[in-house]
């Protein structure tokens, strides 16, 4: 059983191709890998068990935006798999928003790091 509130969280991506080689890049460091792909859809999921975040070309046909106060983090089960997860996406093309570290305004047990990913996306990797 998931012990999450959540059931999955999809963002809207350009460049489906791309998302997808660096979300196959990144998203293993934290034990997560492909679950299902739609690729006929441009709909890729990832997950440990089951698909939990998805990315997919808009189904409006719009092109895809970030939202404003929005981020989507990534469960790591270390610090040094927040470390590796960093390292990937930077590697991968993200840009920095914040390098690993103890954030204390949060608590002196959460250790994270912030990154845009190709599409400007606030991704994060935290271990508690």
């Amino acid at each position: 059983m998931n012990p999450s509130i959540i059931s999955h969280v999809s963002l809207g991506v350009n460049d489906f191709a791309a998302a997808v080689k660096f979300y196959d890049y990144v998203l293993p460091t934290v034990g997560a890998k492909r679950i299902l792909a739609l690729e006929e859809n441009k709909a890729m999921a990832y997950g440990k068990y089951f698909p939990e975040f998805w990315i997919n070309g808009p189904l409006d046909k719009k092109p895809a935006t970030v939202g404003n106060g929005t981020h989507v983090s990534f469960l790591a089960s270390s610090r040094k798999q927040v470390d590796a997860f960093y390292a990937a996406a930077v590697a991968a093309g993200a840009k920095d928003e914040g390098k690993p570290g103890v954030r204390p305004e949060y608590s002196n047990a959460y250790y994270g790091c912030f990154l845009r990913d190709l599409d400007g996306h606030k991704i994060e990797a935290m271990y508690w």
